[in-house]
């Protein structure tokens, strides 16, 4: 099956290719550039249209970021330029192209529209799905069918570049070493864990997400692989306006939620709510053989993740005058988590183990969480001078327990066991940014940010005494762990052009961290001297960044960079309790942890026709003291295995990352992603690893349907192959997701239809291969889904006309450099 997919996914790709170099054959050209006649900025996004004689139209395209449009293979003739976009009056253009003239309209100034002309406007055209920048992709959550009714982290699976394992963990390119933010900030309410988060965040509270592979100097320096950004929802129309939505899926999984908006001149006020009721249910495998006796302990596993969550936003926009906006805002999620998992296992030739035995897991968990956001902007006279500042403040709680009870068939005594955790974890956020334009191409960033992180996380485990009939205190597992991360940050860039056509950004950030640990024993028995382990991490390092980008053409571009990163450890990477959830395999982690230190090369080419776009980059990353997670032998009597988080040497990694979107007809369009790269990790002597290397990749596409002027279907497919791991391999995975959606009640209302993993075989799996043990496991996350989902839209059309509120994609703050 592996080879019939790449046949199909590599025929795809050279269809692509093809079909790229087709519309590369040139006739007539016409080309130009939009802009706000009062402030003199790109109009981006706009809707520009070439209609005949007759007024049937020939052509159409939205605006690049720089406000420019491109038509090539236009017969001769004369032809109307129309331009149509919010908040400004249509323009309209006589065009007369000669044969094989290239005809450049230069600057047209579009003049904003009047508010009687605004009241009257009805929005019919949709956003693009998907708009691919050379340095950025920004994907549009309306447009995706296949992840109504589901969460944030299924909304991840269906963005290109992006992929998400059994554990909910987000990869880029590969790596799971990504930055993650929400509305342009790290989480304040999202604690240790990201993922959590992004779990019971319903994907219908999301308006886009944005991936950038190789952030500059301005951005916070985590992240080995870059940062992706969710913006939540937030409406810019004026009166009262809002949106109910319900879906219903398989295995009782339901989502619910109302935002409403109301905006006049000076104020908008917005909210939301949302109710999650989740259950995904998996199951797996293990096979852990001790290569020095031969023993062997098999397992199968049935597991369920049921959860209701509860999250919503409040806030408010005040416009003090034209130039001065001031917000306030809040998150907040309640949620309660039960998991539950049996896990039956087989013991062959083990010294101390035989026959069978049955471990029961439950978890009940209740978290809550919360942030406060206070933000502010100025513009000054000057077109794109801004200042903004941010503050935010979070905190979130988790208390749960746990109960352990494995029965065996044979003479092992049974295990029974009870964990109570807590988690407390505090979050603040200090933010500014200032933008000074000295003229169009001329330009200067500078900005300060300070991050504040405190966990507290303690575990009790009481384990049963059959001789005492009662529970005992057991203190190896018993212990509380506090972590405090700060960084404080400076960073400046400047951009410039050197000629016309080629221009360049210099960046540099300075980071001061600290990752403060204590590690405290509850062991009575320990001497009071040893109780405390405290760990410290204290460094000062340089980030530069420095970006050129060459214009080849008016639709055609060339971009290299390069940025030194970091990967800071992770909470749960540093905490060193003792995970049992599976006896036979150990997790923990380790407080002596050092931050990645990560310098990433990129080189980027992007071309944009009338119904095709491409972008392509070669990368290279190397990482060294790369943070991996390695397993070693816990038990030789028993093949259990232990897995903690080390620094190895070095890795590298080069790759290569396709992305094209076609649209083959106003009905019809295709987004395919190509991504290969080849990986080398170092090994290490310390750990025993011996180096290795190999070859990886992965591909998707999807495609958009118009059936009928009302209907619509969308589907997906994507394959991972097999994946080289500094310890073993993953196995191959290919999963197609496919969705339909009806607009009813004159578009205010639709109907939507989604299945996931369609054959049902989302799947995770591999080897992992020692000088003590080999082990094989695969695992499944979640089975195959059928959502049905309702939602109806209500209130008024008519928009503000601010630039700053049109371009609310620039949510990290500041404006993003036009090359």
């Amino acid at each position: 099956m592996e080879r019939n997919v790449l046949s199909t996914l590599l025929s795809f790709l050279i269809l692509f290719l093809t079909f790229n170099a087709t519309f590369a054959q040139k006739n007539s050209v016409l080309t130009g550039k939009l802009v706000d006649q009062s402030t003199s900025t790109a109009v981006d996004f706009a809707s520009v249209a070439l209609f005949n004689a007759a007024n049937s139209q020939v052509a159409g395209m939205l605006s690049n970021e720089a406000g420019e449009f491109s038509f090539a293979n236009l017969a001769v003739g004369t032809y109307t330029l129309r331009v149509t976009f919010v908040g400004y009056a249509n323009y309209e253009q006589r065009v007369s192209l000669k044969t094989d003239e290239n005809k450049n309209l230069g600057t047209i100034n579009l003049h904003r529209a009047s508010a009687e002309v605004l009241d009257a406007v009805v929005v019919e055209a949709e956003v693009p799905d998907m708009r691919l920048g050379i340095d950025r992709k920004v994907f549009n959550v309306s447009q995706s069918l296949l992840s109504e009714g589901g969460s944030a982290t299924d909304l991840l699976e269906n963005v290109p570049s992006l992929s998400v394992d059994m554990d909910g963990t987000v990869s880029l390119r590969g790596s799971s070493n990504v930055r993650i933010l929400i509305d342009g900030k790290p989480s304040a309410m999202a604690g240790s864990d990201i993922t959590q988060t992004l779990q019971s965040l319903p994907a219908n509270s999301i308006q886009s997400i944005e991936v950038i592979t190789n952030p500059s100097s301005k951005y916070d320096a985590e992240g080995q692989s870059g940062i992706i950004n969710i913006v939540l929802k937030k409406n810019i129309r004026r009166g009262l306006n809002g949106m109910i939505t319900a879906s219903g899926g398989s295995y009782n999984n339901y989502d619910g939620g109302i935002s409403l908006n109301y905006r006049d001149e000076k104020f908008n006020y917005y909210g939301n709510y949302n109710f999650r009721k989740s259950n995904r249910l998996g199951d797996g495998f293990n096979k852990n053989t001790n290569l020095s006796n031969n023993g062997r302990t098999e397992n199968t596993s049935e597991n369920s993740r049921k959860g209701n969550g509860h999250s919503g936003k409040l806030g408010i926009d005040y416009n003090i005058d034209d130039k001065t906006t001031i917000g306030l805002s809040s998150n907040f999620s309640i949620r309660d988590n039960n998991r539950s998992e049996v896990l039956f296992y087989q013991y062959f030739n083990q010294p101390d183990l035989s026959g069978t035995s049955n471990r029961i897991t439950e978890q009940n968990e209740d978290d809550f969480g919360y942030d406060l956001n206070l933000d502010f902007r100025r513009d000054f006279n000057r077109p794109g001078e801004n200042l903004m500042a941010n503050f935010a403040y979070g905190k979130s709680t988790e208390d749960g327990v746990q109960h352990f009870n494995q029965v065996f068939s044979e003479d092992a005594p049974d295990d029974q066991r009870i964990n109570n955790t807590s988690e407390v974890g505090k979050n603040a956020n200090i933010q500014i940014d200032y933008v000074l334009p000295f003229d169009e191409e001329n330009r200067l960033e500078a900005g300060y940010r300070t991050s504040i992180r405190y966990d507290d996380e303690e575990q009790i485990s009481d384990r049963f005494d059959p001789v005492s009939n009662s529970l005992i205190r057991d203190y190896d597992l018993t212990n509380r762990f506090e972590m405090e991360d700060i960084v404080h940050s400076v960073y400046s860039n400047y951009q410039n052009k050197i000629t016309d056509k080629l221009g360049f950004q210099l960046g540099l950030r300075l980071e001061q961290a600290y990752l403060n640990t204590i590690y405290e024993s509850l062991d009575p028995s320990v001497a009071e001297e040893n109780h405390l382990t405290e760990g410290k991490l204290d460094y000062l390092r340089l980030y530069p960044s420095l970006f050129l980008t060459q214009q080849l053409g008016e639709d055609e571009q060339l971009q290299a960079s390069y940025t030194r990163r970091v990967r800071r450890p992770r909470g749960w990477q540093v905490n060193p309790f003792i995970d049992i959830s599976d006896p036979m395999n150990i997790r923990t982690g380790n407080p002596n942890l050092m931050p990645e230190d990560i310098h990433s090369f990129e080189l980027s080419y992007a071309k944009f026709w009338p119904m095709v776009t491409l972008t392509s980059s070669v990368y290279h990353r190397r990482v060294n003291d790369g943070i991996e997670s390695i397993r070693t032998s816990a038990n030789e009597e028993t093949s259990a295995t232990m897995s903690q988080w080390y620094n190895i040497s070095r890795t590298d990694a080069t790759g290569f990352e396709l992305i094209s979107k076609v649209t083959f007809s106003p009905k019809i369009d295709a987004t395919a992603n190509f991504n290969a790269f080849y990986n080398k990790y170092f090994g290490s002597e310390e750990f025993n690893l011996e180096p290795t290397d190999g070859f990886n990749w992965d591909a998707n596409i999807s495609s958009n349907v118009k059936i009928l002027k009302d209907l619509s279907g969308q589907i997906r497919a994507q394959y991972y192959a097999p994946r080289t791991r500094a310890q073993g391999t993953s196995i191959a995975s290919f999963v197609m997701d496919a969705g339909v959606k009806m607009d009813v009640m004159n578009k205010k209302g639709s109907i939507m239809l989604n299945v996931r993993d369609l054959f049902n075989q989302r799947r995770w799996g591999g080897t992992t291969s020692t000088q003590y043990f080999t082990q094989e496991f695969e695992r499944r996350w979640m089975r195959r889904t059928v959502t049905l989902s309702l939602s109806y839209r209500f209130g008024k059309n008519n928009f503000n006309t601010k630039q700053t509120d049109r371009n609310q994609e620039d949510s990290f703050g500041g404006n993003e450099p036009p090359f």
